[in-house]
Formats: C-alpha cells, structure tokens, sequence
C-alpha cells in the first residue's frame, strides 16, 4: 500500500524530463556494485520510463505503475561511474540491448564484447556512463524479427540484407530519450565510445557538446567476421583511430 512515507522516502530520487509533450521519469542515482574482469566496480544506477502523461506529482506516478504490467514492456537504463556531472570530459557509450550477445554471450556479434570492454573504458578513464537501451533489439526491430533475421543470415543474407527482406530499414533506432536523460545528467563535453557515426551524429545534432569518439574493435572470430565487415561495408561504421 502506498504510503505519505513510501513517497516521501521516493520523491528526490525520481526526476521529470518533459520532451516533446511526454514524460521521461528518471530514477536514480542507485549503488550497484557490478562485476567486471574479476573486480567488484560500484556503478551508479539510474532507470527510465517514457509515459504520455506529463505530472511532477511523484504519488501519482508510483501509484500508477501497479496497474500497468511493466515487466512487459522495455525500459531503458544507464551505469553511471566516478564524478560524472563535474568531470571536464566523460566517456559515454550508447549501448543497444543484444538479448544474444549480452546475456548468452553469443559469437555472432560482437555486443557482448563491447558492453564489458565499454564499461572497463569507462571505469580506466574515471568517469562515464554507460546507456542500456532496451528497445533496440536487432537494431531497432525486436528480439522475434531479429531471429527470423539470423535464418536469413544463415541462408547466406548479410545484416543489413536481412533486415530490409523482413521491411524493415537497416536501421531504426532513435536516441532521443537518452539524449534527454544525458543533459540531464552533465551539460560538460563527453567523448562517445562506438563505432557508428549515427550514434555521433544523433549526438552532435541535438547540441550536446561532443569533444570526440572512441573506436571499439574486438572479438573478431569465424563466426561474425562477415557481420563485422557488414557493419563497415553497409552501415558506414567507423574503423580506425579517434576523430574530433
């Protein structure tokens, strides 16, 4: 039962983002002692949820998530590390949900990989965060298409053929509500981890003050070295050293 204690134990810990006529409810900052390469690394952690309806009253917002079944929708996150809003430069890494390759550890892609050495960057570097956004699945169509996109694959579709056979595009993913919980973070320079330069565009054209790019190469083996040379040949993806 919700209670004049529960909600004010709650109500500095939740935040309002209003963006294009909804809501973005932030909560957060949460201890998270994460492992990481045979180390313990206390991350703070922050989830989101976009809603249509727009209200500052935190009781009205609690009060409403029993009647929705949230478990089976998508929420996004971010790990935040060291002093991030302080910091005069902060790595950030915009890290698209891979349901295969994050939780199974999966060879075909190389997400995996890339969420663990991404956070070990971070943690090296002092500060960061780290966005776990969790509608991106297969680039943005979903964890079901994504594994009619890997029969194809294996019928010898690359990515991108894959996913335009399904009518989707090659990629329709949109960062526009962790963009919005970034600022709300730090308003100082960041330096984005990835390989994609729609990641940096989307970035750099939504103001945020982006001081460059980190490349992230790695775990190349036989089982997704065409999905590598996919990324670079078909979606434009960067490889090389750091651009400004």
């Amino acid at each position: 039962m919700l209670t004049a204690n529960t909600v004010a134990m709650l109500e500095d810990k939740i935040k309002t983002i209003q963006h294009k006529g909804k809501a973005i409810y932030l909560v957060g900052p949460i201890k998270l002692p994460v492992s990481l390469f045979g180390e313990t690394v206390i991350f703070q952690w922050y989830s989101w949820l976009q809603c249509s309806e727009v209200t500052e009253n935190i009781e009205e917002i609690i009060a409403k998530l029993s009647s929705v079944n949230l478990a089976e929708l998508q929420q996004s996150s971010v790990l935040i590390y060291g002093e991030f809003e302080k910091a005069e430069d902060a790595l950030i890494r915009m890290h698209s949900i891979c349901h295969t390759g994050d939780i199974f550890g999966s060879k075909r892609c190389d997400c995996g990989f890339q969420l663990k050495q991404s956070m070990k960057m971070i943690v090296n570097h002092g500060t960061g965060a780290l966005f776990y956004l969790a509608n991106h699945e297969g680039r943005g169509i979903g964890l079901f298409s994504k594994a009619l996109a890997y029969l194809l694959q294996e019928k010898g579709l690359d990515t991108v053929e894959a996913n335009l056979t399904l009518g989707f595009v090659d990629d329709s993913r949109n960062y526009d509500d962790a963009i919005e919980v970034l600022k709300t973070l730090r308003s100082k320079p960041v330096t984005l981890i990835t390989n994609n330069p729609r990641k940096l565009e989307a970035l750099q054209k939504s103001g945020m003050n982006v001081s460059g790019r980190e490349p992230l190469w790695g775990d190349v083996s036989e089982y997704n070295e065409k999905y590598l040379q996919t990324k670079i040949k078909r979606s434009g993806h960067l490889k090389g050293g750091q651009s400004k």
